[in-house]
């Protein structure tokens, strides 16, 4: 910048003289520009940092964002495995019950040291602390869940390695193929199809094709094979340890009373008969003459996710045909 160079008229020596500024004021001048030069850069800073941002900055903000959408896309992972993990309980507890009449295992066991508040302190401190903490305690319950579930298995596999005899004679598989019938009456109480009187159903129903084979469930032997009033054409089949199978409406009865069958042989096909609006199989398992929940009998049959969607089925299985 051009500089103002100041003169002044001397009458004594009818000259212009050159006026240059004391020490003072080149102080006070240099103490000014060094303070507007500061303000000034002051001011450029918060207006840069306020509207643009740093480049620092900009470069944490990408990273948050990324780092945010890798946390979404391991929390609904997780959020998967944990649904997995609880039809896997659930299966796990029904194969306990079923099986080998072994109490299955408590919240205590499976959850234990999962209410220890101060394991998750630390985090608090952290940048996004919820988000890190929630993460963080479904990985405890995830890792916890896994532990005491593989804990289980060793213990059934125990049991198992004692019962093998046992595990032939208990129903564990669905008397139809998968591919042919389709679930049409759960257990509980159904409206009655003839008399529209509610009553409680104590089996499932597949409708299915006249003549679908139907298969023996468990091994046993045939406790009566014929025709029982509202049954229809029936089977039933004692399986020892308690547990006896019923199998009715049948449209042939391919066994006889006294004969031995295994699991997964067939007794004999689908029918309409006795009191039965269509062509369907009525299945029942006992147990000490006691109805039970077919659905917890099927476990040889299905994985834990068919399983859980087997349950929905026969929950909202409303018509019965019996």
């Amino acid at each position: 910048m051009k500089k103002n160079i100041v003169y002044r008229y001397n009458s004594e020596t009818d000259n212009y003289e050159r006026i240059f500024p004391s020490w003072k004021q080149r102080i006070l001048r240099g103490f000014l520009f060094i303070l507007f030069s500061v303000l000034g850069g002051i001011f450029m800073y918060f207006f840069l940092t306020l509207f643009l941002g740093t480049p620092t900055e900009a470069n944490l903000r990408r990273e948050n964002s990324l780092l945010k959408s890798q946390y979404n896309v391991l929390n609904r992972r997780l959020e998967n495995s944990l649904k997995i993990m609880g039809d896997i309980q659930k299966r796990d507890d029904n194969f306990y019950r079923v099986m080998m009449q072994m109490e299955p295992l408590s919240n205590s066991q499976r959850f234990a040291g999962l209410d220890n508040e101060n394991r998750y302190k630390s985090l608090n401190l952290l940048h996004d602390s919820q988000l890190v903490t929630l993460l963080t305690r479904r990985l405890d319950l995830f890792d916890r869940q896994l532990y005491a579930q593989s804990l289980s298995f060793d213990q059934l596999k125990e049991e198992v390695g004692e019962q093998k005899e046992k595990l032939t004679h208990i129903p564990s598989i669905l008397p139809l193929k998968p591919k042919d019938y389709k679930m049409s009456s759960g257990y509980g109480y159904r409206r009655d199809p003839v008399y529209w009187t509610t009553k409680f159903h104590e089996g499932h129903d597949f409708a299915a094709s006249q003549g679908t084979p139907v298969f023996a469930t468990a091994d046993g032997v045939v406790e009566l094979a014929e025709r029982c009033s509202g049954y229809g054409n029936c089977i039933d089949i004692d399986h020892g340890y308690n547990y006896l199978t019923r199998y009715a409406h049948l449209s042939d009865i391919l066994v006889k009373p006294g004969q031995v069958v295994k699991r997964g042989e067939v007794i004999g096909k689908v029918g309409s008969t006795g009191k039965s609006t269509s062509p369907h199989l009525h299945y029942e398992v006992r147990f000490k003459d006691e109805a039970q929940n077919p659905v917890n009998y099927y476990f040889m049959d299905l994985t834990p996710e068919q399983y859980a969607e087997m349950i929905l089925e026969t929950e909202n299985a409303g018509h019965v045909m019996d």
